[in-house]
C-alpha cells in the first residue's frame, strides 16, 4: 500500500505540473468576419465599455479591418504599410510596407499574414516578423482588395481589373492557392470586380461580384456550382449558416439563397445599398445599410425584428460576441461606434470616433479593436483581461485535473485492495 500511495503521489504532481503548463484557450479574431463561415460572431467576453485603451496613428486612411491573434492586432493602412501592433498598448511590433493601398484585411493562419494590396498582389508574411514567405502578382491594376480566407492549407481572394476605365467595365476573379508555397491552384473569371470576400463552408466557396452576382464554386478546382443575379454590385461578404447564404447588395437588399442550389429564400428591402457584410446567431442575420440603420432580420424569413439608426451610412459588418451587436457608421463626416443589445437594439454604449468608420470591428477578450477612415487611427476600446483572471482560470483547471488524477488513483487502488483480499 505505501508503493501504491507513492505512485498516486507522483501521478497527482505531474498533473498538476501538466495543468500550470497548460495554454489558456484563445478567443483570437483571425480572419475577416471571424471564421470561414463569415459569420462575424466572436467566442471571447464582449466588450462592455467605451472605455479607450490606447489608439494607433497609421500612415493614412484605414479601411482595413483589423483582426487579432496571440495577442497582436494585424491592419491595413491606405499609406500602403501592414501593421502588427501589441494588442495591449497599440505599440507597433512591426510594419511592413507594399506598393499602394492596403484596403484588404488580413487572415493569420499557421504563423502566416496573408493580406491583399492595391499593388495588384497578395502577401504572405511571416507574423512573427513582417518579413515576406511569398507574394503572387495578378497583373497591372488588377487591385487585390478582398479578404483572404484561408482554410485546410488554401487562401481564397479575389481581385478586379478595371480594362477600359468605366465602372461596368471591370473583370473580376477569384483565386484558390496553396497557403504554404504559393502555387496556384484555380482562378475563375467574373464579369465585375471582386472585392467581397469568399465564405468556404463544407467543400464550397461563395463570394460577391461586382457585375451583380453571387457565386458558389468548388472548392476544390473552381468549376461554378450556381450563381445568383442581383439587381446591383455585390460587395458585401456572405455569411453561410445551416445551408443558407445571407449577403447583402448595391440594389438595397439583402438575400437569403439556398446554399446547394443558389434559390432565393427571402430578400430584404433597406432604404440603402448593402455593402455591409451580415452576421449570423441564433436564427437572427444583423446588417448595415447605407440608408443609415443597422437592421436585426429573422433568418428564416427575413422580417424585421428591429432597427437602430446610427445617423449616419453604414458600410462597416456588425460583430456580435455574447449578446452585444458592435458597429461603425459614417460616410464623409465623424461617425460613432455602437455597442447594442443583440435582443432588441437598445444601445448599451456609443463612443464618438474622430472620423467615419468602414472598418470593420473585431472583439477579443473584451476589447473592440476598430479603423478610423479620415483620422488615420486604428483603436482599441474595453478592458484589458488582467493576469489575475488568468490566475484564476489556470486554477480553476489545475484544481479540476487534480480531481480527476486523484479519483482515478483512488479507484485504482480499490481495484487493487479488492483483488488482494
Amino acid at each position: 500500500m505505501r508503493k501504491s500511495r507513492k505512485v498516486a503521489s507522483a501521478v497527482c504532481i505531474i498533473i498538476l505540473a501538466c495543468a500550470v503548463s497548460v495554454p489558456l484557450a484563445s478567443a483570437d479574431w483571425a480572419m475577416f468576419r471571424a471564421n470561414p463561415s463569415h459569420t462575424g460572431v466572436g467566442t471571447g467576453p464582449p466588450a462592455l465599455t467605451p472605455k479607450l485603451l490606447w489608439n494607433f496613428t497609421a500612415d493614412g486612411t484605414v479601411e482595413s479591418s483589423p483582426v487579432v491573434a496571440n495577442g497582436v492586432v494585424y491592419i491595413g493602412s491606405n499609406g500602403g504599410d501592414v501593421y502588427a501592433l501589441n494588442a495591449r498598448d497599440g505599440k507597433e511590433i512591426w510594419t511592413y510596407t507594399t506598393g499602394r493601398w492596403v484596403e484588404s484585411s488580413a487572415d493569420v493562419s499557421n504563423g502566416v499574414v496573408y493580406i491583399g494590396s492595391d499593388d495588384n498582389k497578395l502577401y504572405a508574411l511571416n507574423a512573427t516578423n513582417g518579413h515576406i514567405t511569398w507574394s503572387y502578382s495578378t497583373g497591372d491594376s488588377n487591385f487585390v482588395i478582398s479578404s483572404p480566407t484561408v482554410l485546410n492549407d488554401v487562401v481564397y481572394f479575389g481581385s478586379f481589373i478595371n480594362t477600359i476605365g468605366g465602372a461596368d467595365n471591370f473583370t473580376g476573379y477569384d483565386y484558390a492557392f496553396n497557403a504554404t508555397s504559393g502555387v496556384q491552384l484555380w482562378n475563375f473569371t467574373t464579369r465585375g470586380g471582386v472585392a467581397s470576400s469568399s465564405a468556404v463552408v463544407g467543400g464550397v466557396v461563395y463570394f460577391g461580384s461586382e457585375d451583380s452576382n453571387v457565386y458558389a464554386l468548388n472548392a476544390a478546382n473552381g468549376v461554378k456550382l450556381w450563381n445568383y443575379t442581383t439587381g446591383g454590385f455585390v460587395v458585401s461578404s456572405p455569411a453561410v449558416v445551416d445551408g443558407v447564404v445571407y449577403v447583402g447588395s448595391d440594389d438595397h437588399n439583402v438575400y437569403a439563397l439556398n446554399a446547394a442550389n443558389g434559390d432565393k429564400i427571402w430578400n430584404y428591402t433597406t432604404g440603402g445599398y448593402v455593402e455591409s457584410s451580415p452576421a449570423v446567431l441564433n436564427g437572427v442575420v444583423y446588417v448595415g445599410s447605407d440608408a443609415g440603420n443597422v437592421y436585426a432580420l429573422n433568418a428564416s424569413n427575413g422580417d424585421k425584428l428591429w432597427n437602430f439608426t446610427m445617423g449616419s451610412g453604414v458600410e462597416s459588418s456588425p460583430a456580435v460576441v455574447r449578446g452585444v451587436v458592435y458597429e461603425g457608421s459614417g460616410e464623409f463626416n465623424d461617425g460613432d461606434i455602437c455597442a447594442l443589445n443583440a435582443t432588441n437594439g437598445e444601445e448599451i454604449w456609443s463612443y464618438p470616433n474622430n472620423g467615419f468608420v468602414v472598418s470593420s470591428p473585431a472583439v477579443v477578450d473584451g476589447v473592440m479593436y476598430i479603423g478610423s477612415y479620415n483620422s488615420d487611427e486604428v483603436c482599441a476600446l474595453g478592458v484589458l483581461p488582467s493576469s489575475s483572471n488568468n490566475l484564476y482560470v489556470a486554477v480553476g483547471v489545475t484544481a479540476a485535473l487534480i480531481i480527476v488524477a486523484a479519483t482515478v488513483v483512488v479507484l485504482m487502488l480499490q481495484k487493487r485492495y479488492r483483488s488482494a483480499r
